[in-house]
């Protein structure tokens, strides 16, 4: 079996797709795959040119609803995804008609399934991004979502937040997104370390959120077990009004 190995991007992954196509091999990503003495390796160089031709191939057989639905289910990095993603593929190329809603296929189904997860944790972060203010003068915030969803919440936040220089960083997938005012860029940083970076008025304005928050709650009216429903428990870290 010819196991195809790419860089772990989205543009890594179409390219890898064009190269195994026919040869019906399995893709997976390069830093995360175990050696298989059974298996002949081949490593794919990133080519933008192959990618955009399985992408446009896409483009005409999806809607612009599939088409995210296909880019958000990359996005959800569940184990071995490539596998449905790339057999997905395939039943969208080997039919003329559209394939979006034949949720009867597994492939079609797993797609449409994996892409609502994302598009909910996507709405989340949305919701429950907090910004402090640092000395820079930058509006930052940590997360830490199930699924890699920072490429989806470009725009909320881009549109949103226009007049602030802002970044969101994902800790566990170690890399964040940058606003300076004009564009959205990737950064990396090393986060160990977080005491002294905060704007010196960015206590004052926490402890002000939080008595407006418990001012705002009528303490006999909560509900519990639909504040963890809406408001997962693993989010109230970042959420100053809960800490």
């Amino acid at each position: 079996m010819d196991i195809y190995l790419y860089d772990s991007s989205f543009e890594g992954f179409l390219t890898a797709v064009f190269e195994s196509y026919t040869s019906r091999g399995v893709i997976r990503k390069e830093n995360a795959f175990v050696p298989d003495m059974f298996a002949t390796t081949i490593r794919v160089e990133t080519d933008l040119e192959k990618a955009d031709r399985v992408w446009a191939g896409l483009s005409k057989k999806l809607s612009a609803n599939g088409l995210h639905q296909y880019f958000s289910t990359f996005l959800s990095e569940i184990e071995n995804v490539e596998d449905q993603m790339l057999s997905y593929t395939r039943h969208v190329f080997e039919n003329q008609s559209s394939v979006e809603r034949d949720f009867g296929n597994n492939f079609v189904l797993f797609v449409a399934q994996t892409a609502r997860k994302v598009h909910r944790e996507k709405h989340r972060m949305e919701a429950f991004v907090r910004f402090q203010l640092t000395k820079d003068g930058i509006y930052f915030s940590l997360v830490s979502p199930d699924y890699n969803v920072l490429p989806l919440i470009i725009k909320h936040f881009k549109d949103r937040y226009a007049d602030q220089r802002w970044m969101i960083y994902d800790k566990v997938r170690n890399y964040g997104i940058y606003y300076d005012l004009e564009k959205v860029e990737t950064v990396w940083m090393e986060m160990d370390k977080q005491e002294g970076i905060w704007d010196e008025a960015e206590g004052d304005y926490q402890a002000l959120w939080q008595t407006y928050y418990k001012g705002a709650n009528i303490a006999s009216r909560v509900n519990r077990k639909l504040l963890l429903q809406h408001m997962p428990k693993r989010y109230w870290k970042y959420l100053p009004e809960l800490r």
